[in-house]
């Protein structure tokens, strides 16, 4: 297998750059809610009982008795859900790049995981992230946060220098203190409102909107420009791209375990997707995030990823009157 087909099929399932965080639509925006325990998913229907006709008589007609108690009721009749116009051809792919996923791309991340020490593959990673600095800092100037660019700017230098061109992460320790913020053009679009337009399972990239397509390819256009040789050499960047995209793919595993436990695999997908994409532009205008909250009986996807909403004040319990 050639390096190029290697590292096309290790990016079929690894989620996007910046699925992660900031880490992966606007306000106004209908997002597909996450499917609570017993009630009808976004994309489902369920059977209603006729209401009886007021005024009229009521006939002692006994129950219908089901035939099949062990079966679920199947309703064909679906609707796509806002956002989502291209729902059949998204889900064909999503299911292709499944079989992929479990056949090849999970096994390979996980042995990944296994054979490299965490140490190196913390370093790989802080490089990579690393890397994103600069674009990080651009899209920070391009929302008026002079604040953050510079902090930005200060993490790249300090990182690229005494950090061991960035495979130390020690702009975040102590004393320096200054947190990682992921950011993008695409984040930049979302924060001036630009609507996320119409959802994309995409066999090569993942769950993305026409918005991000479009973020996307503006930051890798960007990155060989600042970075040089040898970061605008097609070979290099498939090389490091496939060790970048295994390492990913394995940090990505709870996660994707989780969704495909739902009961409708990929609408979770989306749902997840599309509420981490409104999740980080809420962020950026400093509003208040909710926290996803899957059913699946686990609740690590929302620890982890989410900033969740503090609980209301539970008032002092009342003192007997003496």
């Amino acid at each position: 297998m050639s390096a190029a087909a290697f590292a096309a099929v290790m990016m079929l399932t690894c989620p996007p750059a910046d699925m992660g965080g900031a880490d992966q639509a606007v306000a106004g925006t209908t997002i597909a809610q996450p499917v609570a325990a017993g009630s009808v998913a976004p994309d489902q229907s369920a059977p209603t009982a006729a209401s009886p006709v007021a005024g009229a008589p009521q006939a002692d007609v006994p129950p219908p008795q089901s035939t099949t108690p062990d079966t679920d009721i199947v309703v064909s009749g679906r609707r796509h859900a806002p956002g989502d116009p291209l729902a059949a051809i998204n889900q064909q792919s999503y299911e292709a790049t499944q079989a992929v996923d479990r056949a090849v791309v999970g096994p390979v991340a996980r042995s990944f995981e296994r054979t490299v020490p965490k140490p190196a593959r913390d370093g790989l990673r802080n490089f990579f992230i690393n890397l994103h600095e600069p674009i990080v800092f651009v899209n920070y100037l391009l929302q008026l946060k002079p604040g953050k660019a510079a902090e930005t700017a200060g993490r790249f230098v300090i990182n690229s220098t005494v950090g061991v061109a960035g495979l130390v992460d020690v702009a975040k320790r102590h004393p320096i203190n200054l947190p990682r913020r992921k950011n993008s053009f695409a984040d930049t679009l979302g924060y001036y409102g630009v609507k996320p337009g119409p959802f994309l399972f995409l066999p090569l990239i993942g769950p993305t909107t026409l918005r991000d397509l479009i973020g996307g390819g503006v930051d890798r256009m960007m990155m060989p420009l600042y970075l040089g040789a040898p970061f605008n050499k097609p070979v290099f960047n498939i090389g490091t791209g496939g060790v970048h995209m295994l390492d990913r793919r394995a940090e990505f595993d709870d996660q994707l375990n989780q969704l495909r436990a739902a009961r409708n695999p990929y609408i979770a997908t989306r749902s997840y997707y599309l509420w981490r994409r409104q999740a980080e532009i809420d962020g950026l205008h400093g509003r208040k995030i909710a926290p996803f909250d899957l059913d699946l009986g686990k609740r690590s996807i929302s620890e982890v990823t989410a900033k969740p909403v503090p609980p209301a004040a539970t008032p002092a319990p009342a003192q007997p009157v003496k």
